[in-house]
């Protein structure tokens, strides 16, 4: 098996690559290495990459179609996961072209090129973000999810629906992973609990969005990671069951499946930030502001499907998580990390 893990040099898909090889897996990892954040987080993570005899790294952006159609038979691949995107829900609302462009034209490179390949299985992100505006906890994949709130949900909600299209032209196999607020080691600075940790250590004050009145099932990568891996293997088959009269948008007639990944145990926003104090050993100087369009009050996975299909619950606590964190922060940028530090690698 030779997996193309696109999006190689960031967060989640430095970290499965790194499982992948210490499984034993050929990994070709694809990435443009955008501006969005700190290009030299990227940079340390994919160094750490292509030390493997086992990776092979490629510096190419999904806008081009017949390089990725290229890299994809040239090197052998059999299964893709592709987490390549413009991630960020206010990003999406001043930048809404990196959003069309990324995550439309691109996830459409990847679908068609897959196709053209005889790729065997496409994994690939989608995002809690799609639930919008649902509120009916827990989230389920049975839910529908018409009504998003950002473009970016919007993208990755089409995402699906482009999936499922391939999957029912082709027969192409395509598996959906809705992610719930991934956070750990080598995470993205525009995270909260990243920019969170940059000020408190710099000595800056953080702004608490909704007055601290929101819930996030925050999932920590490893428990990411480990989900992906046990779905590699299972390509979706399609559902004798399916209901046309009443369909679920999570499974099809087509060889196509949608999971959430999720803690499944959403966390006060004020409680996340005092474990964050806690670990870092400092207390944040907060200012409250009112909710920001585009963002939702509460997520909360329910996790039926992953369970019943690959035996899998996400177990890290917010304590051993923020800690594993917190240890590597202070690693990377020191533990005295100054503003002019923290703020570079904010991206701001």
């Amino acid at each position: 098996m030779t997996i193309l893990v696109t999006g190689a040099a960031g967060f989640i898909g430095f970290h499965l690559s790194a499982r992948l090889l210490k499984e034993g897996k050929r990994v070709v990892g694809l990435d443009n290495f955008n501006d969005y954040y700190d290009v030299q987080l990227k940079r340390d993570r994919w160094s750490q990459l292509v030390a493997s005899p086992s990776f092979k790294g490629a510096e190419q952006d999904l806008a081009d179609y017949e390089g990725l159609l290229a890299l994809i038979r040239e090197e052998g691949v059999t299964t893709i996961v592709h987490l390549a995107a413009q991630a960020g829900v206010r990003y999406s609302i001043t930048n809404p072209f990196a959003y069309l462009e990324t995550n439309l034209q691109g996830f459409g490179h990847v679908l068609e090129a897959s196709r053209q390949a005889g790729i065997k299985h496409l994994v690939y992100a989608s995002s809690s973000s799609v639930y919008g505006a649902n509120v009916s906890m827990p989230f389920s994949v049975s839910d529908n999810v018409d009504h998003p709130v950002s473009l970016y949900a919007a993208t990755k909600k089409s995402n699906e629906l482009m999936a499922h299209a391939y999957s029912h032209l082709y027969n192409l196999p395509t598996t959906g992973l809705r992610f719930f607020t991934v956070y750990g080691p080598w995470g993205r600075p525009d995270m909260a609990y990243f920019s969170f940790t940059q000020k408190i250590m710099a000595g800056q004050p953080i702004q608490v969005f909704n007055e601290g009145k929101m819930q996030r099932d925050f999932t920590y990568i490893d428990d990411i990671v480990e989900g992906i891996y046990r779905l590699l293997d299972r390509a979706p088959q399609p559902n004798a069951e399916w209901d046309r009269v009443d369909p679920d948008p999570g499974t099809s007639y087509a060889p196509y499946k949608v999971y959430n990944i999720g803690n499944n145990k959403p966390v006060e926003l004020m409680a996340f930030i005092n474990t964050i104090e806690d670990k870092l050993g400092r207390k944040a100087v907060m200012e409250f502001k009112p909710m920001q369009p585009g963002d939702v009050t509460a997520t909360y996975a329910d996790i039926d499907g992953l369970m019943a299909d690959v035996d899998f619950r996400p177990e890290t606590t917010i304590e051993e998580g923020i800690g594993r964190f917190a240890e590597w922060y202070k690693s990377y940028y020191g533990a005295q990390a100054d503003l002019q530090t923290a703020v570079k690698a904010a991206g701001q």
